[in-house]
């Protein structure tokens, strides 16, 4: 006995498709021409290659429920489905399957909970699915949707598919905004409209809060807009090889406080417009290997700040742009002197091991970029690291640029001061120039006072004078030989002595502030 249907007619295609329904047989309304066969001229498909959404949608809903021993399920190629799909609400507990087929309008599964949904080469205007849960797989491979996704607050269990497809942001004027009844006591302003997703013309997919537990595989994505996943967990990693997204002026990816086991922007990723990942926590890699990064319009290319991850490899193909890893907590950064063209900034931020291959001079580079000028801490940690591989000359060498760096923030005196003990002694952390300079002072004395002897003072008794240990009683602060007393300079010969006694007094101190630390200033 034939089941009744809940409409007063079908067209042929309708009626296959109702009857394949009950046993999840294919229904392929294709031609066989490629060309011909393309969703995106869907629309001038005939009358024998049309399904209504109703159609479909009283199917999903039960209306032509299965017999005993089969096994439900929608799947259809290469049809034109005009009408809103609208699924919310619903709880699916059979698998929807199109493949090529052409949605002129909006496909809702806003608040479902489905078994799963796959679109495969399909063109769609709009796909709305906010706060859904597909327990399987939302594939959208090879898909061209044309006024935005919305998956925020979705919950998916297997696997997100968008490998090869292209993405639009709606159009503000195209009737693709979200609509709701408001509150006639307190309308909603605009800002809380967009707060609320109301505006979403920059946005090809806004994803806030999406739970993903398979993969998310979106390799060779194309965006012409940009990617809002704020909050979004994508526990077995978020893939985006070779993909291109283009919201110049804006975010490309938005995605603060996103969590992954890991996030591939690798393998030729091109991304116009901010990378936003402030807070993220990436249990894994977080790659940009070999990514194409620029941000017209904006000075920053890389917002980076707050997150943890265990390795960044930040070795972009080119990329130009700021890159902010402010207080960021790296495990291992591997990385390259030509990675960061612009400005970085780098206080609060820590990593355990830095790898590369970038010499000290490139480090230090790094370190001097940070546009808010001089911060120690970057400085701090370089120097700790380079201490806990062995390389201690190193070290020594990032403190003495912090040094310097500390010194172009100071007052006249505070300058002039650490331009005499750089001088010295290298800020405590080169002690053997002091050494150099006693020598050489020790050597210039000597032959002064060789050829211009000074004069005997008192003349009780005969003496014979030694330059040697004269300049060397000169340049020791406390006199050990007793040669000051005993002998006075002539003439201009009293201003090399007079530099001599000032020198040692010099040196010593800066020895002893070396030493004791004194030259180390407060963090800050």
């Amino acid at each position: 006995m034939r089941r009744s249907r809940p409409f007063r007619w079908l067209t042929a295609a309708e009626r296959r498709v109702w009857d394949a329904y009950p046993s999840g047989a294919w229904v392929d309304l294709r031609g066989g021409d490629p060309d011909a066969d393309d969703p995106a001229k869907g629309a001038s498909w005939g009358r024998e290659r049309t399904v209504r959404a109703e159609v479909i949608a009283a199917l999903m809903l039960g209306a032509n429920p299965p017999g005993p021993g089969q096994v439900a399920g929608l799947r259809l190629a290469g049809a034109h489905i005009p009408g809103n799909l609208n699924l919310s609400d619903a709880a699916l507990t059979t698998k929807l399957h199109l493949l090529g087929c052409h949605l002129p309008d909006i496909v809702s599964l806003t608040d479902t909970t489905a078994k799963g949904v796959r679109f495969r080469g399909c063109d769609i205007y709009r796909l709305r699915a906010a706060r859904c849960t597909i327990d399987g797989m939302l594939e959208l491979d090879a898909c061209t949707i044309r006024a935005g996704l919305r998956l925020d607050n979705a919950h998916i269990t297997g696997q997100l598919r968008l490998a090869r497809a292209t993405l639009l942001p709606p159009d503000p004027g195209g009737g693709a905004s979200e609509s709701y009844l408001e509150d006639a006591r307190r309308p909603f302003t605009d800002a809380e409209k967009r707060e609320r997703g109301w505006d979403q013309s920059q946005w090809a997919l806004w994803a806030g809060g999406l739970i993903v537990d398979g993969g998310a595989f979106c390799r060779d994505l194309r965006a012409h807009g940009g990617l809002r996943m704020i909050g979004a967990r994508f526990n077995s990693g978020l893939y985006l090889q070779r993909a291109v997204i283009e919201n110049q002026g804006g975010h490309a990816v938005y995605a603060d406080h996103l969590q992954a086991s890991s996030v591939e922007f690798s393998g030729g990723f091109t991304a116009v417009g901010t990378i936003r990942l402030r807070g993220a926590r990436v249990a894994g890699v977080l790659s940009f290997d070999k990514a194409v990064l620029s941000a017209p319009g904006s000075e920053r290319c890389l917002h980076l700040s707050h997150m943890q991850v265990d390795e960044l490899i930040l070795r972009p193909a080119s990329m130009s742009g700021e890159v902010n890893l402010g207080y960021s907590r790296i495990g291992v950064l591997l990385d390259a002197a030509d990675a960061y063209p612009a400005a970085v900034r780098l206080n609060g931020f820590t990593v355990e091991s830095l790898r590369g291959g970038m010499t000290l001079a490139d480090r230090l580079s790094w370190l001097a970029r940070d546009p808010e000028g001089y911060r120690p801490h970057p400085y701090e940690q370089l120097a700790a690291w380079y201490r806990r591989i062995g390389h201690d000359q190193e070290a020594r060498a990032v403190l003495l640029a912090k040094q310097r760096a500390r010194r172009a923030t100071l007052g006249v005196t505070g300058r002039t001061g650490g331009y005499v003990l750089d001088v010295a002694v290298g800020y405590g952390h080169r002690a053997w120039l002091a050494g150099v300079w006693f020598a050489l002072l020790l050597v210039a004395g000597t032959v002064v006072f060789t050829l211009y002897p000074p004069s005997q003072v008192g003349l009780d008794e005969r003496r014979v004078f030694h330059a040697f240990p004269y300049t060397l009683d000169l340049l020791v602060p406390v006199s050990v030989f007793e040669q000051r007393a005993a002998w006075e300079p002539v003439g201009w010969t009293q201003w090399p002595a007079n530099i001599l006694i000032a020198s040692g007094w010099i040196l010593a101190t800066a020895l002893i502030a070396g030493a004791t630390r004194v030259l180390r200033p407060q963090a800050g």
